[in-house]
């Protein structure tokens, strides 16, 4: 499942604080990620979106869902589990997709391509 996120995933980890997992403390309320995969995928959210922990996460109780982009980041993620698991002749579980596919480090994915300047002279 983690497959997918694999490439964006080999960003450098910071070392957990004395105390287990840092600040955060340990994982709670997780409902699509295993523990092991949390520091990993949320690093590769970051960058995929390029935005701060608090986009989806509200300060201070990371577990909470209050904050609505976070189920939105659980629905994409299992949109993401669900396209590469299902790509024809993925028997290897390959990634063919990942959130930074469409999101390309913004916040909102384009829907289409930039319009192309005009070529000078023409």
């Amino acid at each position: 499942m983690l497959v997918m996120l694999l490439p964006l995933c080999a960003l450098p980890q910071e070392a957990p604080k004395e105390g287990g997992r840092g600040h955060h403390g340990p994982p709670k309320n997780l409902k699509i990620l295993k523990p092991e995969q949390l520091r990993p995928a949320m690093e590769s959210f970051r960058a995929a979106l390029g935005v701060q922990c608090t986009f989806c996460h509200v300060r201070g109780d990371f577990a909470s869902d209050e904050n609505p982009h976070k189920n939105t980041a659980r629905m994409m993620l299992t949109m993401v589990q669900e396209i590469n698991a299902k790509f024809p002749g993925n028997a290897n579980a390959r990634t063919y997709v990942t959130c930074y596919t469409c999101h390309r480090g913004q916040k909102e994915p384009a829907t289409a391509p930039p319009t192309a300047a005009a070529a000078p002279g023409e």
